[in-house]
């Protein structure tokens, strides 16, 4: 998976709307869609601010299996 896909999962897993990282990125619902979805290069400065808003290490959008246990912790809680 890439790391699009990753900030996907864990988002979804968090409960968060895309509405809320786009507004907390700063650009509209479409602009983050294209992020998500891989139409438009997420730069690292991005990743980071995505990793905040999300309560999460930016790190682990890098490493399906980092995004893995992150969800699973979330689930065991």
């Amino acid at each position: 998976m890439g790391v699009n896909e990753n900030i996907r999962r864990v988002r979804e897993a968090k409960g968060v709307t895309k509405t809320f990282l786009a507004k907390g990125l700063g650009m509209s619902l479409q602009g983050y869609r294209y992020l998500e979805d891989g139409d438009v290069k997420l730069d690292v400065e991005r990743m980071k601010k995505i990793g905040h808003l999300l309560c999460v290490d930016s790190a682990i959008f890098l490493d399906d299996k980092l995004t893995d246990s992150v969800i699973k912790g979330m689930h065991n809680v």
